[in-house]
């Protein structure tokens, strides 16, 4: 009986043996092997009403669908469309009439649909092959068959899990996996202003806008700007990380007074919404405004300082900004962790004759950089896609005759935005959010695994 039913694993743990589905195809009663073929009619038959009637409406429903639908949306996906609209002469009526096409667009998005549901049917299948496998376990062990009192008691205590993922799973494929998958699909397709649907159709073209972008027209665009992507994240994440544990530090010095008062005043920055002091801050710097007008009066410039009209000043002037917007918000984290401290550690060390550098190099920056570490990864991919400091502050510019619909302050994600909005070159605009995608994962996966909040099971 034990090595009928029951075996054990690699921990010497007896666990329940189970067949495979093949063996229980082959051992299976009559109304064990029907359900291979019409979902839910052993559950029916052995008196699990409501779980059978499922299996079997989601079957007859899902084949319906792929016959009078799916079966069309699917081969559609492989030409995207072949017949364009346009205006055709009626000979009967002796004007021309506007001819009805496909929607390459709405050809892709549905042929996606499709195959998502035809993944999604899979996995009702393999449960009900399951719970097929599990009728015939118990029959075969002479276990009383669940009922359907019993799988809803279930579903709130043992699978509780599956209950509450259940909805969060639905919207995560709807709202998430989908518009995903039509985003990557659009990068290897030729769905750009050339190709607007509907009037237009566009077809696949495989990798030739990878091609484009990295080796082709586009890379004298792509490269400079993916630089500056990278340049700009680094400055702007270690100046306000640094600026903001010096400020820290000072604020918490014991010989400071008025320590309330001086957090107040730099905590007021963060009151004030992000965007207003950035539009705020690029009508101060602009060529005609406040800071160039106060200083050609006093007479110490002579013309107006193109704060945000240069490529390497306007540069300058941007990480200038985001450090006034992102060190308090550093300075807060780091003084609740300064704060918390152990302070014995603090007084060994000064007893010891340890400086205040000293201490500060080998106490209090290694406990902050601990803490801080998950967060300052995420700051770091936070602005790899800064999009609100960049577009608000010099919306991109100046322009640059060598580019492509980009500026020199440009980043990868506000170009992006100006491919998709301004130029309509939505296969670009896909490659181009691959590409950051793919550069914020590695980076993450590499730096939580140098951490050492990771190494030490912080984040595991």
């Amino acid at each position: 009986m034990f090595t009928k039913f029951w075996k054990k694993d690699k921990t010497n743990t007896v666990i329940p043996k189970q067949i495979s589905f093949c063996e229980l195809f082959k051992k299976g009663d009559p109304l064990t092997k029907l359900q291979y073929f019409i979902m839910g009619s052993n559950n029916i038959a052995k008196k699990q009403i409501p779980k059978g009637l499922f299996f079997l409406i989601f079957e007859i429903l899902f084949f319906y669908w792929l016959i009078s639908n799916g079966i069309h949306a699917i081969a559609m996906l492989r030409t995207l469309g072949t017949k364009s609209q346009g205006w055709k002469l009626d000979k009967n009526l002796g004007i021309q009439i506007q001819q009805p096409g496909d929607n390459s667009m709405l050809l892709l998005l549905f042929g996606i649909a499709s195959l998502l549901a035809i993944a999604i049917f899979g996995y009702v299948y393999w449960v009900s092959f399951k719970s097929n496998r599990k009728l015939y376990e118990l029959a075969q062990e002479g276990r009383k068959i669940p009922s359907t009192m019993d799988d809803i008691r279930s579903l709130f205590d043992e699978k509780f899990h599956i209950t509450l993922m259940s909805i969060p799973i639905v919207g995560v494929l709807t709202f998430t996996v989908l518009p995903l998958l039509y985003m990557i699909s659009i990068a290897f397709t030729s769905y750009d202003h050339n190709h607007l649907p509907p009037k237009n159709l566009f077809h696949w073209v495989g990798f030739a806008n990878f091609g484009s972008v990295i080796n082709g027209d586009i890379a004298g665009t792509f490269f400079p700007v993916l630089t500056w992507t990278i340049v700009w994240a680094v400055v702007a994440t270690a100046t306000t990380f640094f600026g903001g544990i010096l400020l820290a530090l000072l604020l918490n010095a014991k010989q400071l007074k008025g320590k309330k008062y001086w957090r107040i005043v730099f905590m007021v920055t963060m009151a004030v919404p992000q965007f207003v002091s950035l539009l705020l801050m690029a009508n101060l710097f602009n060529d005609s405004g406040p800071i160039n007008a106060l200083l050609l009066n006093w007479g110490w410039i002579k013309s107006s300082i193109p704060f945000l009209t240069d490529g390497t000043i306007a540069k300058l002037v941007i990480i200038f900004v985001n450090m006034w917007i992102g060190i308090p918000v550093t300075m807060l984290i780091a003084t609740g962790i300064i704060q918390n401290l152990p302070q014995d550690q603090i007084e060994a060390a000064t007893i010891d004759g340890a400086n205040k550098f000293q201490i500060f190099r080998k106490i209090t920056f290694p406990q902050i950089v601990f803490v801080m570490a998950p967060a300052l990864i995420q700051q770091f991919i936070g602005n790899i896609n800064n999009f609100n400091v960049i577009y608000l502050l010099t919306g991109g510019y100046p322009s640059n005759s060598k580019f492509y619909s980009a500026g020199e302050t440009d980043l990868l994600v506000t170009w992006l935005y100006k491919l998709t909005v301004d130029s309509a070159d939505y296969n670009l605009a896909s490659v181009i959010g691959i590409i950051i995608f793919v550069l914020s994962a590695a980076f993450s996966l590499f730096a939580y695994k140098k951490t050492n909040s990771y190494q030490n099971g912080g984040l595991a």
